[in-house]
């Protein structure tokens, strides 16, 4: 890849495509090499232009953003980055993730002037990552009729099984999670960085394909084998040991100063808090470095940290920063993470 990144805009308003274009234009290593106002235009303009990544717009006439982008996956795959706003399009947007779509960023609209640098920040350093992703030819999904892995020995080395993951998430945790045995025998806990209002339809969604217990986590629900919590979007989500012995879920929007909210680092340190050497930690693929204070909390209790292969990641970011920093104890390619996971345990 050249050490430009070309972007192609796709989106049938012009304020929109304006906007969009001032706001890469603030970075010198972006080129924005085209427009387009609908999917079949778009599709043409990809084939032309032969862009690095596509802002992608879901709401367009004659042929809407999922249309493009199903066709363009099955043609020659490549990094789309959707810009939605919350509320309006949440379902299609994770309708897109699903079908490869590589991230979701707020979508520009009359912001106060700090909310708009706030946005073209966040659009900026998702461009520049998702450049270089692996995207696969079709969205990462569970194996149809896929038996699920051996069962996990009753004799358990681990108590909670807590997960973190950023951009390329959504694939990856729905080829992940349903490859889980129904008596999945420890609870699990998800950290996925999405826009406030994706959150809950994601957990419905993963949870049609799942063999376990799937929801976005609610203030006091209870962290039980065979049942995975997904942080909503917008709060941090720890745990907390009652009285009577069992942990609960607790949802707070403090730390205010992490770059991600819910963040990994959060859950990873309450669960290593929590549960101590019997934590596990697994990092999938993402942007940036968040959890790697966490594997580090999570390591200095005694548990183990398992991060997803360069090889298998979308952006080998957050796997990369806890790899580099020595606080993973094992790499494993995300087909064969299920298998590694219950070995695990």
């Amino acid at each position: 890849m050249n050490d430009i990144v070309r972007v192609l805009i796709v989106d049938d308003s012009a304020y929109v495509r304006k906007s969009v274009r001032q706001m890469l234009a603030r970075s010198p290593f972006l080129e924005v090499v085209g427009v387009a106002r609908d999917g079949d235009e778009a599709l043409e303009q990809v084939e032309a232009l032969r862009p690095d990544v596509v802002t992608l717009d879901l709401h367009m006439p004659r042929s809407d953003g999922l249309d493009f982008l199903k066709r363009q996956m099955a043609k020659r795959p490549l990094p789309v980055v959707v810009l939605s706003t919350a509320g309006e399009s949440d379902e299609l947007a994770v309708r897109a993730l699903e079908a490869g779509a590589v991230e979701v960023v707020q979508k520009p609209t009359a912001l106060a002037t700090e909310k708009v640098f706030e946005v073209a920040d966040r659009l900026i350093a998702t461009v520049k990552a998702v450049a270089a992703a692996r995207v696969a030819p079709v969205a990462r999904g569970p194996l149809p009729g896929a038996p699920p892995p051996a069962a996990a020995p009753k004799a358990k080395r681990a108590d909670v099984l807590v997960v973190g993951v950023s951009t390329g998430g959504p694939q990856a945790l729905k080829h992940l999670v349903p490859r889980f045995p129904a008596d999945f025998p420890v609870p699990i806990a998800i950290v996925l960085h999405m826009p406030v209002g994706y959150t809950e339809l994601f957990a419905r969604s993963l949870a049609a394909v799942a063999r376990v217990a799937v929801s976005e986590a609610r203030e006091g629900d209870t962290f039980r084998p065979g049942a995975a919590l997904v942080a909503p979007a917008g709060h941090h989500l720890t745990c907390a040991r009652q009285r009577d012995g069992t942990v609960a879920a607790r949802l707070s929007l403090h730390p205010l100063d992490t770059p991600h909210r819910p963040a990994v680092d959060v859950l990873f340190r309450s669960a290593a808090e929590v549960y101590g050497e019997r934590t596990l930690g697994v990092v999938l693929t993402g942007m940036g470095s968040d959890g790697t204070q966490g594997a580090a909390w999570i390591k200095a209790q005694g548990g183990r940290v398992f991060t997803e292969a360069e090889s298998s990641c979308v952006v080998y970011g957050m796997p990369r920063s806890v790899a580099e920093g020595g606080l993973s104890d094992r790499a494993v390619p995300l087909d064969q993470m299920a298998e590694a996971i219950l070995e695990a345990l």
